[in-house]
């Protein structure tokens, strides 16, 4: 099955090559240019880009298509209109048989893409760190990729690269072992990490006999020594239980399998700086090893250096990077590695990538791709931090959410029993947070305003989860259970404009979902799902449901109902947004 623009786009085009192509064989494959338009459903513009090419004025060329056009079976009026548009009305029969594929069909429309591999990076926490607002989005649109992308087919490999080794890892271990396992301080990594780090941080910076041995304990942790180690996964899982913590509120699909820390490729690192080095792509530079790649220049068209291990012998991130794709290559046998981190991370991941190409770990084969992640501002168009400019604690935010979520409902629907409300609360608070997210372009920067974003008006998340459950009351209004796909699809009739509106809709839902994990853009599906909740907004007012006219009538809205709540619930599972019973 396939959207209506799917299946006119070929025949256009075929229409346009049997008129044009012997004459000009550069048009058989001409882009048919389809739209939606205010005066049809679909409208095909290519007769005004073709025009000049084949020195003809539009309308003609417009006639021309028309007249080579085979849609007789799909279309119910064929006009031109303005300077050469072709407007393209749908029959109701061709409406209603495609929209009760779409609901005989589990998937919805969705095709299943050929399957590729595909690691995604996202998230990334610092082990005894409070996870912040920066780490919100990247959160956010890796796990509705990740989502959207196992739905379609792929075999999604979460990485959860977080940072988990390195230096401040000996003055963490000597404070753990200070305060003793089970102590309060040591709980503050279940509940503050950032206040177990500052403790850890303060005594580091006062006392040189703590400071020496956190600098001893560093070397034992690099040398594999067991006692340290055993230290140092106690604070890694005291960590996990946190971020746990923070997943669970969000409802993201992170676990503990997926961790991929930069501690599983320290083993690797020294053999990474060996091998580059034999092979003449990295040079000692002022004691460090570096890789210098053409085009990659600063200020005064200096250089720039990707530092792959440090003066001091210790390695940064470059390496680790390193590390990190080639494993996702080899190892994880990658057909594309998606890096869903900050836009200012460019530069570095370019060169990361290049270096490997040049290294030969990155075949041209496997495509990187760097998801862009721009910031969450606060009311002043400034990076959200709090008011003493400390960066905004993510539970700090997660908890006002759903805080503020509580007293809307608690407001608006004082009837719903208390159990009922403090179920809804966290699904309308965090859903609101996720949806704002993602309704935005992931490069682009957006306000996070908590009022705005928990309206139940315009393109939010509580707008979305009210259409669902509108119609879910609509079936307990009847007395009703929810009707199954088959039921459905043998009900549908498509007649009224209200009910063409929301059936054309309801086809291009698996179009809009195949380009989201194409161009890996969820803002996509957010428009799409709020375009149709608008849509069935207005056929329920125009087109009444259960005081239908007739049993024929009622039943095929009945079904256009059920049809247009399971892809609510399907777009708003696949964006990580739950869709409450009640509102």
């Amino acid at each position: 099955m396939s959207s209506p623009s799917d299946v006119l786009a070929p025949r256009v085009t075929a229409a346009i090559a049997a008129a044009f192509g012997d004459d000009h064989p550069d048009l058989r494959d001409a882009d048919p240019v389809l739209r939606p338009s205010q005066y049809a459903d679909i409208q095909a513009n290519a007769a005004l880009a073709i025009a000049k090419r084949v020195g003809m004025p539009p309308r003609e060329v417009a006639a021309r298509i028309v007249e080579h056009l085979d849609v007789g079976d799909v279309c119910s009026e064929v006009e031109i209109s303005g300077p050469g548009f072709v407007n393209l009305t749908l029959s109701d029969g061709w409406v209603s048989a495609e929209v009760a594929v779409v609901a005989a069909d589990d998937r919805l429309g969705v095709p299943v893409q050929s399957p590729q591999t595909i690691p995604i990076d996202y998230s990334a926490p610092n082990v005894a760190k409070e996870m912040h607002v920066g780490h919100l989005r990247t959160t956010i649109v890796g796990d509705s990729l990740a989502r959207t992308l196992e739905h379609l087919g792929h075999h999604v490999v979460r990485q959860n690269h977080i940072g988990d080794w390195g230096t401040p890892f000996g003055m963490l271990i000597e404070h753990l072992l200070d305060v003793g396992d089970g102590s309060p301080e040591a709980d503050l990594l279940v509940t503050d990490p950032n206040a177990f780090y500052q403790s850890a941080r303060a005594k580091f910076d006062s006392d040189d006999t703590f400071q020496s041995r956190s600098r001893s304990r560093v070397v034992a942790l690099q040398a594999g020594d067991v006692d340290t180690l055993v230290t140092w996964d106690r604070l890694v899982g005291m960590s996990k239980t946190y971020f746990n913590l923070i997943y669970g509120t969000l409802g993201v699909t992170l676990t503990d399998a997926d961790l991929a820390g930069e501690s599983t490729y320290n083993d690797e690192l020294k053999g990474i700086c060996d091998e580059l080095e034999d092979a003449g792509i990295a040079t000692i530079s002022d004691g460090a090893l570096c890789v210098f790649l053409d085009g990659y220049t600063g200020r005064e068209d200096k250089p720039v250096p990707l530092i792959i291990r440090k003066s001091d012998g210790g390695y940064g991130y470059g390496t680790t990077d390193l590390a990190t794709i080639r494993y996702r290559v080899q190892e994880l046998k990658a057909d594309r590695i998606l890096y869903v981190i900050g836009a200012t991370q460019a530069l570095h991941l370019n060169m990361v990538w290049d270096t490997a190409r040049k290294a030969g770990w990155l075949p041209d084969d496997v495509t990187p791709i760097h998801v862009q992640i721009g910031n969450v501002l606060g009311a002043d168009r400034k990076i959200l931090k709090t008011r003493s400019g400390d960066s905004l604690r993510l539970m700090a935010l997660l908890e006002e959410a759903v805080g503020n979520a509580r007293r809307v409902i608690d407001a608006a629907r004082p009837d719903l029993d208390e159990p009922v409300r403090a179920a809804i609360a966290p699904q309308i608070g965090i859903g609101a947070v996720k949806y704002a997210d993602l309704s935005v372009a992931h490069s682009s920067e957006y306000v996070f305003d908590l009022e705005r974003m928990l309206a139940l008006t315009g393109n939010t998340g509580p707008y979305l989860q009210y259409a669902a459950a509108r119609i879910r009351s609509i079936f307990r209004a009847a007395g009703l259970d929810v009707v199954t796909p088959e039921e459905e699809a043998r009900r549908l009739v498509v007649r009224e404009p209200g009910e063409r509106t929301l059936a054309l809709l309801l086809l291009q839902f698996g179009s809009v979902v195949t380009a989201v994990g194409d161009e890996l853009e969820p803002h996509r599906l957010c428009g799409y799902l709020f375009d149709l909740a608008q849509a069935f907004s207005s056929f329920y007012e125009s087109c009444p449901v259960l005081k239908a006219d007739d049993a024929e009538t009622r039943e095929s809205r009945l079904g256009l109902c059920a049809l247009t709540l399971r892809v609510l619930v399907q777009g708003l599972d696949l964006l990580g947004v739950e869709s409450p019973e009640q509102m």
